[in-house]
């Protein structure tokens, strides 16, 4: 993308290998495994070792790559490695290279000891990837990165876990780690010492670098809709700008475009007749008894359920039809596509947040019309790529319902997750969906991870007994 020809070096045990590359080279082969590679061995100093690339013959019209971009890429790759470095114009990796707000913080605690905290709040758009605070103990890792119980704390926006990176030295918890260093013993109070201290700082850090921007993005909500909550009693625009403010923390990094749909239907909700008479019985009962509140709450909540509940009773009836269609033997792949494209709830609650954009299309467009042209254009599969607020890819092959999933099939899909990794540094999560399983096809503890493999009947089954029972619970009637 950036340079025409790039050069390896690598010295190890006394021996120096190379070999380059160049885009002249890649442009006479199909795909890169069939590039030839000629090894050049020669002898080094026993003592050096190490890995260098060389980019050369940078294309023109480019700006020059940057130092401070190209760390904090490395960072997230490597920077979670043990016994490993990367240096960039001579200075180390660290957690400072991490676009954001840094923060270095000591302090010897009573029982602990010394606690040396180093982190970063990232303001770049995605998230990192290993995101979380390491604990060294002797200069050693210990387990998975951690967030002290921010993942736990309800007032916490749960996407903004993944701006946080950093390490904690902690030399005081070595008798309380466990033998294999995977993890701190549970129940050490030493390490919940530790936590109480470093969950505030963090906290803070945190509200500091987000906070600002939620309350700006609150400010031009409001702008946008000044009209609408005027309109709402005074204590109908305390409940909206709470109810906001949660929709902010919630979609947090999300376009205004997509967020602004939402606020919408929370002031519609608002502006409803059965809502306005319940929230005026709840109004009035704030100023006489708490009986009387209590069975004004009662009254809000059974109007709540009652949308709930319609909704519930629609997706079943969708169900019902889809499952009709997968039935006939003639059903092809783009009519599943289409039924299902703005229908991932069907899936499960986890997937009922990816939604698929015009560029998401256009990406799949354009990557199906250079593979399958001229005498392989039959052969186009049937694929779509969807996104959640995370910045979490999700890509579906449909099979026909009709159709035997093969080896074949599953090999082919996970082919297509590693053709779109150059695009994106998130994770794909991968569903490859037909009509039945065949023989051939991988068992689940040979499958890869972030992929599934589904079934048209059980995805509808399942979803049918969620519906059903949460109608049951609601006190209405399921649906066989």
């Amino acid at each position: 993308m950036i340079a025409d020809s790039m050069k390896l070096e690598t010295w190890s045990r006394g021996k120096k290998c190379e070999f380059s590359i160049s885009v002249i080279d890649l442009d006479k082969v199909a795909d890169i495994e069939q590039l030839p590679i000629e090894l050049l061995i020669s002898d080094c100093d026993e003592g050096r070792h190490g890995t260098r690339i060389t980019l050369s013959h940078l294309r023109q019209g480019l700006a020059f790559p940057s130092p401070d971009k190209m760390r904090q890429l490395l960072l997230q790759e490597y920077g979670r490695e043990e016994e490993f470095n990367v240096v960039v114009n001579d200075k180390p990796l660290g957690v400072d290279d991490i676009q954001g707000t840094y923060t270095a913080h000591e302090k010897e605690l009573p029982s602990a000891g010394s606690v040396k905290l180093a982190f970063t709040v990232s303001n770049q758009r995605g998230k990192l990837k290993k995101p979380g605070i390491s604990i060294r103990v002797g200069g050693k890792v210990v387990g998975n990165p951690d967030f002290f119980g921010l993942e736990k704390a309800e007032d916490f926006p749960p996407k903004l876990l993944d701006k946080i990176y950093g390490e904690v030295e902690v030399d005081g918890l070595s008798d309380h780690v466990t033998a294999d260093w995977g993890a701190l013993v549970e129940n050490s109070e030493l390490y919940q010492e530790v936590a109480n201290h470093i969950q505030p700082i963090i906290r803070q850090k945190v509200k500091e670098e987000y906070g600002r921007e939620m309350n700006l993005a609150q400010a031009r909500l409001k702008k946008k809709i000044n009209d609408r909550l005027a309109q709402l009693p005074e204590y109908k625009r305390q409940y909206a700008d709470k109810a906001i403010k949660s929709i902010l923390g919630r979609y947090y990094g999300e376009p205004e475009n997509k967020v602004e749909p939402i606020v919408g239907v929370l002031l519609d909700a608002l502006e409803r007749s059965d809502y306005r008479s319940v929230l005026d019985f709840i109004h009035a009962a704030e100023h006489t008894d708490i009986a009387k509140l209590a069975e004004a709450l009662a009254e809000f909540g059974i109007a709540e359920l009652a949308i709930v509940g319609e909704q519930a009773k629609s997706r079943l009836e969708f169900l019902d039809r889809f499952e009709e269609l997968c039935q006939k033997k003639d059903t092809e792949e783009s009519l599943i596509h289409s039924s299902l494209e703005k229908n991932l709830w069907v899936f499960g609650v986890k997937y009922s947040v990816f939604s698929s954009n015009k560029t998401l299309k256009r990406q799949i467009e354009d990557y199906l019309g250079k593979k399958y042209t001229g005498k392989r254009a039959d052969k186009r599969p049937d694929l779509m790529l969807s996104v959640n607020y995370a910045y979490e890819y999700l890509l579906i092959e449909f099979k026909r319902p009709s159709h035997n999933l093969r080896h074949k099939d599953y090999t082919q899909a996970t082919k297509y997750r590693n053709d779109f990794d150059p695009y994106t540094s998130s994770q794909i999560k991968v569903l490859l969906i037909g009509g039945k399983r065949g023989q051939d096809l991988p068992s689940s503890e040979y499958i890869e991870s972030n992929t599934e493999i589904l079934i048209f009947d059980e995805i509808i089954s399942s979803a049918r007994n969620q519906l059903n029972w949460l109608l049951k619970e609601l006190g209405g009637e399921s649906h066989a």
